[in-house]
């Protein structure tokens, strides 16, 4: 995986890679990717999840390359907890998945010089 460097739309391409990132991360792990940045007037959900079990998960990503403002996860405050919990909700009613189990998790995603990035995975942040 290559990031690009910063242009114009620098964050964009630093979202797309830890995107990505996650992806890799969460396949590697026998969960099965549904949907990517899924959009409705309230917001979006980066990305949609079934694991192994049957569970959704919907999952935040926050990606950084540097912490000089905190690392990545502090940047979940409560008003986007309970945005991620409606989101998730809407997903799940859109797709007749309504009481099926699911939870919500978060990624952070540190990239550092040259390109080399970790990944912090939390689950069941809610």
């Amino acid at each position: 995986m290559a990031l690009e460097s910063k242009n114009k739309s620098g964050n964009r391409t630093i979202g797309a890679f830890g995107e990505d990132a996650v992806v890799e991360f969460i396949r590697e792990r026998g969960s099965k990717v549904l949907d990517r940045n899924w959009r409705i007037r309230e917001g979006e959900i980066d990305i949609v999840a079934k694991l192994a079990d049957g569970t959704f998960a919907f999952i935040e990503v926050k990606t950084r390359t540097s912490v000089a403002f905190g690392h990545p996860l502090e940047a979940i405050n409560s008003d986007k907890a309970r945005r991620l919990q409606r989101l998730a909700l809407a997903w799940l009613a859109t797709h007749q998945s309504l009481g099926c189990e699911y939870r919500i998790d978060c990624a952070a995603v540190l990239i550092s010089a040259g390109g080399k990035y970790s990944v912090e995975y939390r689950e069941n942040v809610l």
